[in-house]
């Protein structure tokens, strides 16, 4: 499973988010030079992971943190990202312990399902945001641990308050806390055997046509004609644009923990309704995995509109907002790999 954690102050993945700039060619070249290396990067700790195997004792609980907060704010003009305080929230901090032989911590994933967001354009420096922040103070505070954070389903989440590097830090020292309260309670220890399962489904888009690119070509602002010149290249060379696959997956950690694992930037509502599907399974729902290509919303979102399952499309580069099936085929290739791993519904 690879997990992003979306700061938005780090280097752009190239091709993703192509639409966002209009870039000289020495800077898309240092986009691809970073990509490449990345994923060389990335192989290579992969492949440290591997070499250094030990056993390890697993123990999970779960806290709370209360900083994010819904952002779709109703107005008489629509639904626009603000803050929209009696919208649904996720703030559970679930958390996994590893332990050596000898008992002391080497790892701790710990999760929170909210943008990676604090700060705003107006830094322009690198960093981890609240999620590097709480890494940084619990491997202070566990010397020899590595903290690995995942984010949820954080796709209409947004910190509160945000804009400076001081809130950052306060959100992740928050978090931090929130990790370090359940590793001094008493957790549950968890082991073998380990199961996982992984599928793709279909996510089909609106119905389109190719005049309605040709205008925006001509009449769209910078980013609808960037949009419409990837989409009309895409048709021209024949490409089926007219679905999304989409990846899910499920590792499940002996009978009780379960870790499920959605692509893109999905909704909040897919971790609390999957909670409510599985109450009897200690359940991690991360958002950002494997694949993040668009927003991905529920069916009442779809039908709101707004940035999520509208506006942002154009920037992503999609064809335009997904049917309304998005909800239950997103929900069904859930159910098959719960299924698959032996978690069954209430």
């Amino acid at each position: 499973m690879f997990n992003s954690s979306h700061t938005h102050s780090g280097p752009m993945i190239w091709p993703a988010l192509s639409v966002i700039g209009d870039y000289d060619t020495a800077t898309l070249k240092g986009f691809t030079r970073y990509a490449l290396g990345l994923t060389d990067k990335l192989v290579a700790v992969v492949d440290m992971a591997m070499q250094s195997l030990e056993p390890m004792q697993l123990s999970h609980g779960n806290g709370m943190a209360g900083f994010a907060i819904n952002r779709r704010q109703r107005t008489p003009g629509g639904i626009v990202n603000g803050l929209n305080t009696g919208g649904h929230v996720d703030h559970d901090v679930p958390v996994l312990l590893a332990r050596n032989a000898q008992g002391k911590v080497k790892a701790i994933l710990f999760g929170y399902a909210c943008h990676n967001t604090t700060v705003t354009g107006k830094n322009n420096s690198v960093n981890g945001d609240y999620a590097g922040y709480a890494q940084i103070a619990l491997e202070h505070r566990y010397p020899g641990a590595t903290a690995l954070f995942f984010i949820g389903c954080a796709g209409d989440q947004n910190p509160a308050p945000r804009g400076t590097l001081e809130l950052a830090e306060q959100h992740g020292n928050t978090l931090a806390d929130a990790v370090q309260q359940v590793l001094s309670g008493k957790m549950e220890t968890i082991g073998a055997p380990l199961r996982s399962a992984f599928v793709k489904t279909e996510l089909p888009f609106q119905p389109f046509r190719a005049q309605t690119y040709q205008k925006d070509l001509l009449e769209g602002n910078k980013y609808e004609q960037r949009r419409a010149k990837l989409i009309m290249e895409a048709m021209d060379k024949g490409w089926d644009i007219s679905a999304h696959s989409y990846p899910v997956q499920a590792m499940r950690i002996g009978n009780k923990l379960t870790i499920l694992s959605l692509s893109g930037e999905t909704v909040v509502d897919y971790s609390l309704n999957a909670k409510k599907k599985y109450p009897k399974e200690h359940l991690f729902v991360a958002g950002y995995c494997n694949q993040v290509v668009c927003y991905i919303p529920t069916e009442k979102i779809l039908e709101e509109g707004g940035y999520e399952p509208v506006s942002s499309m154009i920037y992503y580069g999609m064809p335009g907002p997904f049917k309304k099936s998005v909800e239950s085929k997103v929900n069904t290739a859930i159910g098959t790999v719960m299924r698959e791993v032996g978690v069954q519904k209430k």
